[in-house]
């Protein structure tokens, strides 16, 4: 009874979710039968003052697969939720004279703020990492490109291994490598994590499916996150307004540093 309606309510949810909008896109390979498809409850979410992060279900449905293979365990399914994308820069600090600095540094094009993904098991026993370098799916796999470097390229690896960790540190990019199971013979269903600080803007889901290592098809649907109330209004006036909102930070602090020093003021 529980699977009748877990598979009743993924069908649900893909039906009402079925792709409207220019910015949904699938992609599949010609030589393989099987097609994918995802569905999600919402596509929008709003952000509020007290938001301490959320885990977002996302659930799909496999057409045209194989009962053999799916029997012997031959399909996997990841699913990512990419941020807006922009650039980043890391910098790598050196004690000089007993002060560290900065001293070196490398930005990178167009990166994701946030990435959350989840699989049926390790993105690295999924498929060659040659193949999910080539698609940037997976936190170690991601497409990082230095902007303007020049040299032997001996110290990139070396950045891009800060980026990725600092990303992971803060908690913006997270992985699963068991989010993503199957509740029936061609469903499934995803988790992925929106962090506290989950960025303004477009998100994008991505649901993509392999067999028996090899890239099968994939499919996307766009996630609106939003900013709600105050936190909407503060940030639209920094965005708009930007010497206005400069000015009233600085007399706000102006006015609650002196408020500070009359309430504890000794006499």
């Amino acid at each position: 009874m529980r699977r009748l309606v877990l598979t009743l309510l993924a069908t649900l949810v893909l039906a009402l979710t079925a792709p409207v909008g220019p910015v949904r896109a699938q992609q599949s390979s010609p030589e393989f039968a099987e097609k994918l498809d995802i569905g999600i409850s919402t596509d929008e979410i709003a952000i509020t003052s007290d938001f301490r992060g959320a885990d977002l279900t996302i659930f799909g449905a496999i057409d045209g697969f194989s009962g053999d293979l799916l029997a012997q365990g031959k399909y996997d399914i990841v699913v990512s939720l990419e941020g807006p994308k922009e650039s980043a820069t890391v910098r790598k600090k050196t004690r000089v004279f007993g002060i560290w600095i900065n001293t070196r540094s490398m930005t990178f094009e167009l990166v994701p703020e946030s990435y959350s993904v989840s699989s049926t098991r390790d993105i690295e026993a999924i498929a060659p990492a040659e193949e999910m370098n080539n698609m940037g799916i997976g936190v170690s796999h991601l497409t990082l490109t230095p902007i303007g470097f020049i040299g032997d390229g001996s110290g990139v690896a070396e950045f891009r291994e800060a980026f990725r960790r600092l990303r992971e540190t803060s908690g913006v990019y997270q992985r699963d490598s068991g989010g993503v199971q199957f509740i029936s013979a061609s469903l499934f269903k995803a988790s992925v994590r929106l962090p506290a600080d989950v960025p303004n803007g477009t998100h994008v889901v991505r649901a993509f499916l392999f067999r028996d290592g090899t890239f099968v098809a994939a499919k996307a649907l766009p996630l609106r996150v939003v900013k709600t109330g105050l936190e909407a209004a503060i940030t639209q006036a920094a965005q708009e307004k930007p010497l206005l909102y400069g000015a009233l930070a600085v007399l706000l602090a102006v006015i609650t540093g002196w408020t500070a020093s009359l309430i504890f003021r000794r006499d």
